[in-house]
């Protein structure tokens, strides 16, 4: 299989190989600031080109393909949408959404970001680096890894509606919303386990496979993270997948310091069972170099 290419088209980094477009990443993105602007990628295709990412469903407009989300930073949302309320017991739109916005690429495919609530204030700044690589026959893998800085001079706390209340929902951080047609798809993950009681439980690395409409073939998606990380994962009713940032209980960052994770996303053509799976990760463990995007 070819290298990948990057074409930067000034407000998107498009990748490619083989004759097909894998990825486009939106480093500008125009959308309604009840949507929390932000960066992400969309669409994501295998190498057949098929679509594993869904766009601004009608059931959560903001959730874009794949994106860094913060569901709960101290009392903001860089989520989109309402905010849970312990209070209420329930979602409620708040004066609190921010904005992540893209300042720079310092050098291909590292990205410095800014993070604003949505009264003005800057609380975050943040590298991201994304690389395309590993391009084999039936797969490719997006490597992510985010260093966040607090600068807001107080310490910023770090959750989710599950800390907020609201039981099993753990959601903040890399976030992927899956088409439609990967609704009831299955889940795979680290030492034999599986299913949607991955909820809340912790793997090193968790994969998602669901059928695609109108061809006659699947796809899976294989995320790799930190040991200890505590995913929310859902089948129904919608396909998606997060390595958490604060599933049970909240993360401080102290004023000045610094946060860095790293996470690689693997598009694979056609439906892994776990042999595949656990060959492609003894296969390719996570390193540190992974080259640019």
């Amino acid at each position: 299989m070819s290298e990948p290419t990057v074409e930067d088209t000034g407000t998107e980094l498009v990748a490619g190989a083989g004759g097909v477009e894998l990825m486009r990443y939106v480093y500008r993105p125009e959308m309604p600031a009840f949507e929390a602007p932000k960066p992400y990628a969309h669409p994501l295709r295998t190498l057949r080109g098929d679509v594993v990412t869904a766009y601004r469903p009608h059931d959560h407009r903001w959730h874009k393909g794949l994106q860094m989300t913060a569901s709960h930073l101290s009392g903001q949302n860089f989520w989109g949408g309402g905010s849970y309320v312990r209070e209420r017991a329930g979602y409620v739109d708040l004066p609190n959404v921010g904005t992540m916005r893209h300042e720079e690429f310092t050098s291909p495919g590292r990205e410095r970001l800014t993070w604003h609530t949505q009264a003005g204030e800057h609380w975050v700044d943040e590298v991201r680096e994304l690389a395309v690589h590993d391009v084999e026959d039936d797969s490719w893998a997006l490597s992510i890894s985010t260093s966040m800085t607090n600068v807001r001079g107080e310490p910023l706390r770090f959750g989710s509606p599950a800390t907020e209340g609201r039981p099993m929902a753990g959601y903040s951080g890399l976030f992927w919303r899956g088409p439609r047609c990967f609704t009831d798809g299955q889940v795979i993950a680290e030492d034999g386990r599986g299913g949607p009681e991955m909820m809340g439980r912790t793997a090193s690395w968790l994969a998602y496979t669901g059928p695609h409409d109108e061809v006659d073939r699947a796809s899976t998606l294989l995320f790799m993270a930190a040991p200890g990380t505590t995913w929310f994962v859902r089948t129904t009713p919608f396909a998606a997948v997060n390595p958490s940032l604060a599933f049970h209980e909240e993360v401080e960052l102290p004023a000045g310091a610094t946060w860095s994770l790293r996470y690689r996303v693997v598009v694979a053509d056609g439906a892994w069972d776990r042999d595949r799976l656990e060959e492609y990760v003894l296969a390719h463990p996570m390193s540190g170099e992974e080259g640019d995007l």
